[in-house]
C-alpha cells in the first residue's frame, strides 16, 4: 500500500505488528538464553530485562525489505552490516567486549557499506562557505568517522526507558520527512519500514501508566544497529545527486545524542579519562537529579530534537547559509558543555524547566546507563 509520497502504509504496519508480536514470543527465549540486562553497579533497573529489541528490529526489517522489493547492493550491504553489529552487540552483552573490538567491528561495518553497497560521503555541501566540497581520497575515512561517531553516540545515550528509542524514532520521521520532501520516495518507503519496526520496539520499552517499568531492550546490539541505520539513511539521502539535502541538516536531525557525546567526550579527555568510560554524566541523568522520571526526559527531549529539525529546515529554505547553521550546532554543544561544566548549574537549569523541586535520592526513577 505505497502512497504518492513514498510512504508503505502496509509495510510500516506490518513492521509495527511483527516487531511488538516477535518481542513478545523472544521473552521466554531470552530468559532461558540469558540474554538479559542484570540489575548491578549503574544499571538499577528492578529486574533482569530482555535485550532483544535488536534482534527482533533487525529480523522483521530484514523480512520486510526483502518483502517490498530490495534487491539493491545498497539494500544488501546495509542488512549485512546490521547483522554484524546485531552479533556484535549480542557478545557484548554477554561478555562485556573491550571497546576496541566494538570499533573494530563497527569500521568492518562501515566498510561494508561504503564498498559492497557504495554508500559513502563523497561531499560535505557549501559548508565552509565554499562551493559543493569533494572529499576525494578522504571520502573513506570520513564515512568511517561519522558512521562510528552515531553509532556510538547512540549507544552512548541508551541509558533510560524509552529515551534511544524515541530520538531514533524522531530523527528517522525527520529523515522520512526530508526524503518526501527531495523527492526520493524510495528511500522514504525504506523508512516506513524502519519507523513501523522501531515503533513497535517502543510499545515494549516505554513506561506506560499500567507499566511501571520497560519490558525489553535495544541492548548494545539495538542501539549500535540504530545507530547504522541513522547515518546510511542520512548518507543516502545527502549524497544523492538526484534529491539533494544538504549534509549540515544531518546534525539537526539528532542533536541530542550527537551534542552529548561530543560534550563527554571532550570532558572526560580532559579529565583523563577513556572516552568510553562509563558515568552518570549524561544529560538523561541530569535531568533524573532534577526530578526528571525517565518518560518525561525522553518526550521532552525527543520533541526538542524535532523542533530543532524543524528549525534548521525552515532556515534552510529562508536561504540561511549552511556555515551558519553548522555555527548554530556548535554554539549549542558549546552552550552544553558550559552549562555541564558544573552540574548543580545544569541540574538547575532542569529544575526550572520542571517547576518543581529535585525528587530525593531514594525516589529517583531507575535509570540503567547501559553505556
Amino acid at each position: 500500500m505505497l502512497d504518492s509520497m513514498g510512504i508503505d502504509f502496509g509495510a510500516t504496519l506490518a513492521a509495527f505488528a511483527l516487531t511488538a508480536a516477535l518481542l513478545w514470543l523472544l521473552q521466554p527465549l531470552a530468559r532461558r538464553l540469558n540474554l538479559l540486562d542484570h540489575p548491578a553497579g549503574r544499571k538499577d533497573h528492578a529486574v533482569a530485562t530482555p535485550i532483544t529489541g535488536g534482534i527482533a528490529i533487525f529480523l522483521v526489517i530484514t523480512v520486510l525489505f526483502f518483502w517490498t522489493g530490495a534487491r539493491s547492493p545498497a539494500a544488501y550491504s546495509f542488512l549485512a552490516a546490521s547483522g554484524l553489529l546485531i552479533v556484535l552487540g549480542v557478545l557484548d552483552d554477554l561478555y562485556d567486549l573491550r571497546w576496541y573490538w566494538r570499533i573494530l567491528c563497527q569500521t568492518a561495518a562501515a566498510l561494508l557499506i561504503i564498498y559492497w553497497g557504495g554508500v559513502r560521503v563523497e561531499y560535505i555541501g557549501p559548508v565552509f562557505g565554499m562551493s559543493p566540497t569533494a572529499l576525494g581520497w578522504l571520502s573513506v575515512p570520513f564515512t568511517i568517522f561519522a558512521t562510528l561517531g552515531v553509532i556510538n553516540a547512540m549507544n552512548m545515550i541508551d541509558g533510560a526507558d524509552g529515551l534511544c528509542g524515541l530520538l531514533g524514532l524522531a530523527a528517522l520521521a525527520m529523515l522520512t520527512a526530508a526524503a518526501i520532501y527531495s523527492g526520493n520516495a524510495l528511500l522514504a518507503e525504506r523508512l516506513s519500514v524502519l519507523v513501523g519496526a522501531l515503533a513497535g520496539f517502543l510499545l515494549w520499552n516505554m513506561r506506560l501508566p499500567w507499566r511501571p517499568r520497560a519490558k525489553v531492550f535495544l541492548g548494545n546490539a539495538g542501539s549500535a544497529m540504530l545507530g547504522l541505520v541513522i547515518a546510511w539513511v542520512s548518507f543516502r539521502l545527502t549524497q544523492t545527486p538526484a534529491h539533494p539535502v544538504i549534509p549540515v541538516l544531518a546534525l539537526w536531525m539528532l542533536p541530542i545524542p550527537v551534542m552529548d557525546c561530543l560534550v563527554l567526550i571532550v570532558r572526560r579527555l580532559q579529565e583523563g579519562r577513556s572516552p568510553f568510560s562509563a558515568g552518570r554524566d549524561h544529560i538523561h541523568h541530569i535531568m533524573q537529579d532534577a526530578g526528571f522520571g525517565p518518560t518525561r526526559a525522553a518526550v521532552h527531549l525527543a520533541w526538542f530534537s524535532l523542533l530543532c529539525g524543524f528549525c534548521a529546515a525552515w532556515l534552510k529554505r529562508m536561504q540561511v547559509p549552511p556555515p551558519l547553521l553548522l555555527l548554530a550546532f556548535v554554539l549549542l554543544c558549546v552552550g552544553w558543555y558550559w552549562l555541564t561544566t558544573r552540574r548543580e548549574r545544569a541540574v538547575a537549569f532542569f529544575r526550572r524547566l520542571r517547576r518543581a523541586p529535585a525528587c530525593p535520592e531514594s525516589n529517583r526513577a531507575a535509570l540503567p546507563d547501559v553505556e
